[in-house]
């Protein structure tokens, strides 16, 4: 499979093997249309998540090259239509890509995260205690089956939402937690957040005095 340019543009031309009898194709063919499906399918996962967050430019962008790779690896598919090893390529592609869009997504951790939390033992004061590690944190104080809880609500960054997480789970083992996704948020509650306030507030009363 080869490309040429041509008075029309950009065309996807045959080998003289595949043209001969549309089915013998390069052993490299079905690999460049699984590695373009991954491409292209783990760009897509990238894209949603961004469509969702709000960065539309981004995903705008991101969208203009998933369509191009995905053009390619389509095209390579019905060149080679009866041969079953491009096809295999092709579904495993597709596949694969969902699978890598996920790692990818989950590593790049965008977006942010409402964690609730029901603490059936108030007098632990968790609220209190994350407040003093830098989190914003807002309290409601509510009634469960078997007493008083304490109600806490706070807004992270997803990256930050691991260390969160173990925080609460090792002060309040048995409170009930729940997250959820957050499509925008104002102000993200985590201590990188409070640290750098706390740090330019005291610069400015040290110029005051």
């Amino acid at each position: 499979m080869m490309f040429e340019f041509g008075d029309y543009g950009l065309v996807l031309g045959l080998t003289a093997s595949a043209a001969n009898d549309g089915v013998s194709m390069a052993w490299y063919i079905p690999l460049l249309i699984f590695t373009a499906r991954i491409l292209d399918v783990s760009m897509g996962t990238i894209r949603m998540i961004l469509v969702i967050s709000g960065s539309r430019y981004k995903a705008a962008a991101l969208g203009f090259f998933e369509v191009i790779i995905w053009v390619l690896a389509v095209s390579g598919v019905f060149v080679f239509l009866s041969n079953p090893i491009a096809l295999i390529a092709y579904a495993a592609g597709f596949s694969a890509g969902t699978l890598v869009g996920m790692v990818i997504e989950d590593k790049l951790a965008m977006g942010y995260r409402v964690l609730r939390v029901i603490n059936s033992k108030p007098e632990l004061h968790l609220c209190a205690h994350l407040r003093e590690h830098g989190y914003r944190v807002t309290r409601i104080e509510g009634k469960g089956r078997d007493g008083p809880v304490e109600i806490a609500f706070a807004v992270v960054r997803r990256r930050a939402l691991p260390e969160l997480l173990r925080m609460v789970n090792q002060y309040a083992p048995l409170a009930f937690v729940t997250v959820e996704r957050a499509d925008q948020a104002t102000m993200a509650a985590h201590p990188g957040d409070a640290t750098r306030s706390r740090r330019v507030l005291g610069r400015f009363s040290t110029v005051r005095k």
